[in-house]
């Protein structure tokens, strides 16, 4: 079974949840607004990288993407934002799952990102 990411809010981050994560998930979208995708000059929020978030307790697994599958700072990448997942208060662990399915496309980043890059 294939699983499709929800299209991204005006932010570009993944739709609010409900529920007792939350604010867990606020914060840590804060957090990873500091991380800048190193080819393009825009955070990974803005540009439509985070596709949602997965919980098990206290345990989180996030959901995220590149513009492109080659893209040869992956791995740095995802440990720079697991840490950045682990910072928030009440995370006890973070994973980075990369999907690919559905693809990054511009339509994924958030107004703003939209606006400097000359799509709006």
């Amino acid at each position: 079974m294939t699983e499709t990411a929800p299209p991204p809010s005006p932010s570009g981050a993944p739709p609010p949840s409900s529920g007792p994560y939350t604010e867990r998930e606020h914060l840590i979208t804060e957090n990873l607004k500091q991380i800048y995708d190193p080819e393009i000059p825009m955070n990974i929020v803005d540009l439509g990288l985070i596709y949602g978030f997965e919980w098990k307790g206290d345990d989180v697994t996030l959901k995220m993407t590149l513009t492109a599958p080659g893209c040869p700072v992956a791995g740095i990448l995802a440990e720079e934002v697991k840490l950045a997942v682990e910072k928030v208060p009440n995370v006890k662990s973070a994973t980075v799952d990369m999907i690919w399915d559905p693809p990054w496309s511009p339509d994924r980043m958030s107004d703003f990102a939209k606006r400097q890059f000359g799509y709006a």
